[in-house]
Order: structure tokens, then sequence, then C-alpha cells
């Protein structure tokens, strides 16, 4: 994020990203999975003020995050370590790749 007065979201993101990365290579042979999951856009999360969102856009709803949050902690995501799956587009995600 790079929008001007949002210092702690910006920068905190950048760093649990990098920090995820470097997870995911030290856990690579352990069984462990690290996976990054993001909304896909600006999101209503209560953080943003109420003109934050771009003219014709509307803001994401934080139940994005439902599904793939549900799909990780499932078996059937066993598998699946070190991708940075965007919320918004996670059934286009999951079929790009037949998981």
């Amino acid at each position: 994020m790079h929008r001007v007065g949002f210092v702690p979201c910006g920068p905190s993101r950048a760093g649990s990203e990098a920090m995820s990365r470097i997870m995911a290579a030290d856990l690579r042979t352990t069984g462990v999975t690290v996976n990054l999951l993001l909304p896909g856009g600006l999101t209503a999360t209560g953080m943003l003020p109420d003109d934050a969102s771009p003219e014709g856009r509307r803001l994401l709803e934080p139940t994005v995050m439902a599904p793939p949050i549900v799909w990780l902690a499932s078996d059937e995501a066993a598998g699946v370590h070190d991708e940075r799956i965007i919320a918004a587009n996670f059934e286009t995600w999951r079929r790009a790749r037949n998981v």
C-alpha cells in the first residue's frame, strides 16, 4: 500500500511479505507450510476513512478472506507452500494451479 497517511499499514505489509518468504524458505523441508494471503484491494476493515475508495470502485468486504482461509486450513491445501494468494481472485488462482 502506497497511500499518504498509511505509514503503519504499507511498511508492515511489506515486512510481513518479506518475513513470510524467508519463513517459507527456512521451513521448506519441515512439513510446515507458509503462504501469504491478501484481500486483493482496499477492504472495508474500519481502518480506512469513508473517502478512501477511489471513485467508481467499491471496497472489498472482509469476508472475501473466508474461502481461502478455510481452504488453506484443509487437507486439500497440504502441499501448497510459498504462495502469494489474492483472496479476490482465489478461484482463478486455484483453477490455474489445479488445486
